[in-house]
């Protein structure tokens, strides 16, 4: 039995901060973003909710969402650059709140490509009978680490998070293959100072080069061609970099998730965001092969080869 998706959730903060707002506070403009970015505004958490917050909100959905309670969860796994803390971890602090009392807990930091080790993670301790239910969690407050003066990174981030639960799933559903890397001689091209530090034409080179590679890698690992793809799920960094993997797939327009004009990057959480828009859209059907794949800070990357349905 292979692990894979069962229950799916995302929580989204109210206030939107549109790139005309963003006129009125820096030496920007809404062309100048929408060309470069795809960017046309992104959602930005109130002072009193933290990471630790929407992390609970959206595990909430997932875990109603697959019909199981949280006392069934064995494991909860958080995917994080901005943690409320450095300790107790996001993980144990939605632990106590879910009510999740034999889950274990710990939170992964590998950026934007945080939620693919995770999920990748989790399918270890499934597929080896070790545990039946891991919480998954994609969430960044990344608007507490955004220098707001910096228009070459205040234009791109946004605040967020999806969950997942995983399982044992039916037939040939789950994930058929993945690929997780890291190259940290990248590390000083995107890093935390005390605010975001990106060196965005190298961080571009990389993500291009990278995400693409990987999308092939594991539809090679997993027997699989190009027109097998029924959806592209790319983490929603810059709309130029996703076109790259989109074109390298051979895809139509229409099978490529694009939610970076509503929500920006948020990091670890914009795959399982951008899932719950394409479910709630109708775009991804049971035993539809999805490719998910994101790269972030370290650098690391991560790709998943996923057949959707329970």
């Amino acid at each position: 039995m292979r692990a894979g998706v069962i229950g799916i959730g995302r929580y989204l903060p109210e206030k939107v901060l549109t790139n005309f707002d963003l006129e009125k506070m820096m030496d920007t403009s809404d062309e100048w973003i929408r060309t470069r970015t795809g960017i046309e505004q992104r959602r930005i958490a109130s002072d009193d909710v933290d990471t630790s917050d929407m992390a609970f909100f959206a595990a909430q959905k997932a875990i109603k969402d697959a019909g199981i309670t949280p006392e069934e969860i064995d494991l909860i796994l958080v995917a994080t650059v901005t943690p409320d803390t450095p300790f107790p971890s996001v993980s144990c602090k939605i632990q106590e709140r879910l009510g999740a009392t034999k889950a274990a807990a710990m939170d992964i930091s590998a950026a934007c490509a945080g939620f693919m080790y995770g999920m990748v993670t989790a399918k270890q301790f499934i597929e080896a009978k070790v545990y039946k239910y891991v919480l998954v969690v994609g969430v960044e407050k990344l608007s507490k680490i955004t220098n707001w003066e910096d228009r070459n990174t205040a234009v791109l981030f946004g605040d967020g998070a999806g969950a997942v639960i995983m399982g044992g799933v039916s037939g040939d559903r789950g994930i058929l293959s993945f690929e997780l890397g890291a190259d940290g001689t990248g590390g000083k091209h995107l890093y935390q100072d005390e605010y975001i530090i990106m060196n965005g034409r190298e961080v571009f080179k990389f993500a291009v080069r990278q995400m693409g590679e990987s999308c092939i890698n594991v539809l090679e690992k997993a027997g699989l061609k190009k027109e097998d793809v029924d959806f592209l799920i790319p983490h929603q960094a810059n709309i130029r970099i996703m076109e790259a993997s989109r074109q390298r797939l051979e895809l139509p327009v229409e099978k490529m998730s694009k939610t970076v004009d509503k929500y920006g990057n948020t990091s670890a959480a914009s795959i399982p965001i951008s899932i719950v828009e394409e479910l709630e859209a109708g775009k991804i059907k049971d035993d539809d092969v999805l490719v998910m794949v994101g790269f972030g800070g370290g650098l690391t990357w991560g790709a998943i080869a996923l057949r959707w349905g329970k």
